[in-house]
């Protein structure tokens, strides 16, 4: 995609929503941590529901630790790998109230050291929690990346490296909601909405229907 292109995308997508914010409920740093630990393989808002009846119970590291691995899964057991996801969400707290005073680290290193914390976690915890130009490829940026033309790649890392490349720094501290939010509700992996696409004119997708 050409350098004017990518500027009419982002600034397209800039005018529809100025300020994107992740779709995933939380109010404290932990909470956006253990949202999005659970939220591999499962929808924002199957992670929403269980949440709802999960935070007010226990959002804390000291709370999820008295709870226990067993307790944890009552409440999340509707979502996809929970059996796992309990037990690297309980090892990550035991791991905060140890090493961290019960705080979410902030950096790269020391999050994607936490049980469960993968680059992309720890991409996500980044840019939404301290502002941080990361670029988190998850299915959606990665189909968006690759029809569009914008950062094609064969992996998520090789996407994640070209679009940090190539997305003008002016735009790349919301790009990653941008990307995720117009992959979601617009490129939909079956029955794209290219005929309401805004930005159907930047993209190179040979099958696009307009």
């Amino acid at each position: 995609m050409k350098k004017k292109d990518i500027v009419l995308l982002f600034s397209t997508l800039q005018a529809i929503d100025p300020e994107p914010k992740t779709e995933l409920n939380y109010n404290t740093p932990f909470e956006l941590l253990i949202s999005v630990l659970l939220s591999a393989q499962a929808t924002d808002t199957g992670v929403n529901k269980a949440t709802a009846k999960l935070y007010p119970i226990a959002n804390t590291p000291q709370a999820f630790l008295k709870l226990g691995e067993e307790g944890l899964k009552k409440y999340i057991n509707t979502i996809g790998l929970y059996n796992s996801k309990a037990k690297h969400a309980i090892q990550t707290a035991r791991r905060l109230v140890n090493e961290f005073d019960g705080e979410v680290p902030r950096t790269r290193k020391e999050l994607e050291s936490l049980a469960g914390v993968g680059r992309k976690t720890a991409n996500v915890v980044l840019n939404v929690l301290w502002g941080e130009p990361t670029m988190a490829v998850d299915t959606h940026i990665f189909r968006v990346s690759n029809r569009t033309g914008l950062a094609p790649g064969k992996n998520p890392l090789e996407v994640e490296q070209k679009l940090l490349k190539v997305i003008p720094k002016k735009y790349m501290q919301h790009a990653h909601h941008w990307l995720i939010l117009h992959g979601r509700y617009t490129c939909m992996a079956r029955k794209p909405k290219c005929h309401d696409c805004p930005i159907n004119s930047a993209c190179t997708w040979l099958e696009k229907t307009i």
